[in-house]
């Protein structure tokens, strides 16, 4: 007849072997996973290195399952040398996992870090947050490791305390304290402001969006130091009442491009209510300075079509080295020159030079107005709308028409109707249509040369 023990001895001895092999395999899974370190640069090896650290996690963590409940049931003096096996395999398994762990803690930080920068460049602020939540669910995942590696590594130390496998648990467990503290630092620095280029290797017009952006939003903002344009970029935004916006510079600031957006939900709000505090901030409640009206008065005076009280429409000239597929053509210049004369209306070149030099029959040249003293200025960014301020008030400017360029857009924040001209649609300025007033994309497609000629119609007609 058997007794109770005999009858338990298969099933603990079943449970001894798995616990054994799924220690060893937790072993050899770590080992595997830390053969690739080296090689994570390379295509599809992060991945796996990630799966086979998953993989030693989880058989370790069911090797100390087993052993807890092989544990329990050897309560029995019998079983003392068991349980001394068991306590052996507890110490395989906590060295194992305060290694994963710490591995894992370290992968953690650099996803988050590699994915804070793809979310700081998102197009949108919602993608951007998005990206910015995941960040934070890889920060809480690396915090995770950092407490399961110092569990397991005070395990160790508790049943022995200077033993080789207790200092490498205690380094593994350091280590992931230290890439979860440097994880989370990612969060607790992530810079919201946008930044105010002033490098001229930067598009001039997007301060306008960044500047809106704050008016309009209360966007923080930082301005690109030690450019020659720097004084003049913190000047203007002081001027707009915007100097409680302004941060000291860092690094990892917001994208540019998420502006747009900002400024199209303010515009679909309350359009005449966004445009009336732009103005308000962008060109202050002072008179336009005689330097600007007189340089005005006298190009449009020595010019035989500025001399005429017509009405007046801008067309910009873009001849720039980013996308240089979208800058003007001489054809295409040519074509809306005269589709502006045939509706009663005076071209006025701006933006870039010329693309030939020359001057197209009927046209009024201020191209590179922008490069004349008078703009260069401490107020630079402020006498540039007032020119365009001056020309509407003045001089019957009706509207403008180009290229897509960000040149374009201060203008057209306010209150100037603009047409610019694509090849496909823009997804980030197609945010503009129909919220900013007077807005349109013409996208370069059959007919449109007769669409632009409709708008330049109904400009002229406009009382």
């Amino acid at each position: 007849m058997t007794s109770p023990l005999q009858e338990r001895l298969p099933a603990i001895m079943d449970r001894t072997n798995h616990r054994a092999c799924a220690t060893v395999d937790a072993a050899s899974s770590l080992d595997a996973a830390l053969a690739l370190a080296s090689t994570l640069h390379t295509p599809g090896q992060r991945e796996r290195y990630r799966r086979l650290l998953e993989r030693a996690i989880e058989q370790a963590d069911h090797a100390l399952a087993a052993a807890e409940q092989e544990r329990a049931a050897l309560q029995e003096p019998e079983f003392a040398a068991g349980s001394e096996r068991i306590l052996a395999t507890r110490m395989d398994a906590c060295s194992t996992l305060a290694r994963a762990h710490a591995a894992r803690a370290e992968d953690a930080l650099h996803g988050a870090g590699q994915l804070s920068l793809s979310a700081q460049r998102a197009p949108t602020r919602e993608a951007c947050d998005d990206g910015w939540r995941r960040v934070e669910e890889i920060v809480a995942g690396a915090e995770a490791s950092a407490r399961a590696a110092a569990i397991s590594a005070a395990e160790i130390e508790a049943g022995s305390p200077r033993s080789k496998v207790a200092r490498a648990a205690r380094a593994a467990a350091h280590k992931a304290e230290v890439a979860a503290r440097a994880a989370r630092r990612i969060i607790e620095e992530r810079n919201h402001a946008y930044t105010f280029h002033t490098d001229s290797g930067f598009s001039f017009g997007e301060g306008w969006y960044v500047a809106g952006a704050a008016v309009l939003a209360g966007a923080a903002i930082q301005v690109e130091p030690g450019k020659a344009g720097t004084p003049q970029a913190e000047a203007f935004l002081r001027d707009a009442g915007l100097s409680d916006h302004l941060q000291a510079y860092r690094s990892r600031p917001r994208a540019v491009k998420q502006t747009t957006e900002i400024v199209a939900r303010a515009f679909k709000a309350g359009p005449s209510s966004a445009q009336r505090r732009l103005r308000a901030a962008f060109l202050g409640d002072v008179p336009i300075p005689e330097s600007v009206t007189g340089w005005v008065d006298r190009r449009l005076a020595e010019a035989p079509a500025g001399k005429s009280c017509r009405k007046k429409v801008l067309l910009w000239i873009r001849e720039g080295l980013h996308h240089p597929h979208r800058n003007t053509t001489l054809a295409e210049l040519l074509e809306l020159t005269e589709l502006a004369r045939h509706t009663g209306l005076v071209p006025v070149l701006t933006g870039d030079a010329l693309p030939d030099g020359q001057v197209p029959e009927g046209a009024v040249d201020m191209t590179l107005f922008w490069k004349d003293p008078t703009f260069r200025q401490l107020d630079m960014r402020r006498a540039q709308l007032q020119f365009f301020e001056h020309l509407r008030r003045t001089h019957g400017l009706v509207g403008q028409l180009g290229v897509t360029t960000a040149g374009m857009d201060g203008p057209a924040l306010m209150g100037l109707p603009t047409m610019y001209l694509t090849d496909t649609p823009n997804v980030r300025m197609r945010e503009w249509v129909g919220a900013v007033p007077g807005y349109q994309e013409v996208v370069r497609e059959s007919g449109y040369l007769e669409r632009v000629r409709r708008v330049l119609s109904e400009w002229a007609a406009a009382s």
